[in-house]
């Protein structure tokens, strides 16, 4: 007798959930860059008890068709690639089709969304990536997307989260290196109800860094640019006077994509 089987499917997004939700920021990093891929201008995020209790962001973006939201919670799906060749020069933040899958498998959750240009929207509530309900309703256009009880079902992951202060700090950390990278989106955090982190549409990358740092430290800072072999860095570094003793503070953004590395 086999004893290769194959596991179902809800196994499979708890099993690949893990290596894309560790924490309520990897959820904050995951539909934040979502609604950036989607066009949108304005992005909010809603945080209660540090992502644990709710994550919600909204966007408004192109939104998604019925049968589009659908389709976006099964695995392997996206509309952000369709062949190999593309897989070589990639534009968008995400490009797996796993993340919001992953997301709703250890969770539960709500998402309404309406494309551009259609007379209604769709929603689709579940818990532990199964749906519950699907509803044809009215909204504006653009997606909202509510993670409620992160890893009700997995209390095991529970016990890796830190203390409230830092997973909160952590997601803070995530969205201001995001707003860094696309200074012509909106984003605004609250948590509890209370503002925590407003990042309106700037021109250019000093006035975001203005917005966020203040623009006395922003004024200060020093431009850099080089281009050779078809590769260009700009951006901006600190004078000795303003600089720190560690690398907390030091955003790494290639193609759009904030990163960490310790070689660059």
């Amino acid at each position: 007798m086999s004893q290769v089987r194959r596991l179902p499917d809800h196994l499979v997004n708890k099993i690949a959930a893990g290596e894309v939700v560790e924490r309520p920021a990897s959820v904050v990093k995951e539909l934040v860059e979502n609604a950036i891929d989607a066009l949108a201008t304005v992005v909010a995020i809603d945080l209660k008890d540090a992502g644990r209790q709710l994550i919600r962001v909204v966007d408004d973006g192109t939104g998604m068709t019925p049968e589009d939201l659908l389709l976006a919670l099964e695995r392997h799906t996206t509309s952000k690639w369709s062949s190999e060749a593309e897989l070589d020069e990639i534009a968008s933040l995400g490009f797996r089709g796993e993340a919001l899958a992953a997301i709703c498998s250890v969770s539960r959750f709500s998402i309404l969304s309406q494309a551009r240009g259609e007379a209604r929207g769709s929603l689709v509530r579940g818990a532990g990536g199964t749906i519950v309900d699907r509803l044809p309703v009215e909204a504006a256009d653009g997606t909202s997307v509510e993670i409620s009880d992160l890893f009700f079902n997995t209390p095991a992951r529970l016990k890796f989260l830190r203390s409230r202060q830092t997973e909160l700090a952590a997601s803070l950390r995530l969205v201001s290196q995001l707003a860094l990278a696309h200074p012509g989106v909106q984003l605004r955090v609250t948590h509890n109800g209370k503002p925590l982190l407003t990042a309106p549409r700037a021109s250019n990358l000093r006035d975001r860094i203005g917005s966020l740092l203040g623009f006395g430290v922003a004024e200060k800072l020093l431009p850099v640019r080089w281009e050779e072999h078809g590769l260009s860095v700009s951006g901006f570094i600190t004078p000795p006077a303003l600089s720190r003793g560690n690398r907390d503070e030091l955003t790494v953004i290639v193609n759009g994509r904030p990163v960490r590395d310790n070689l660059l």
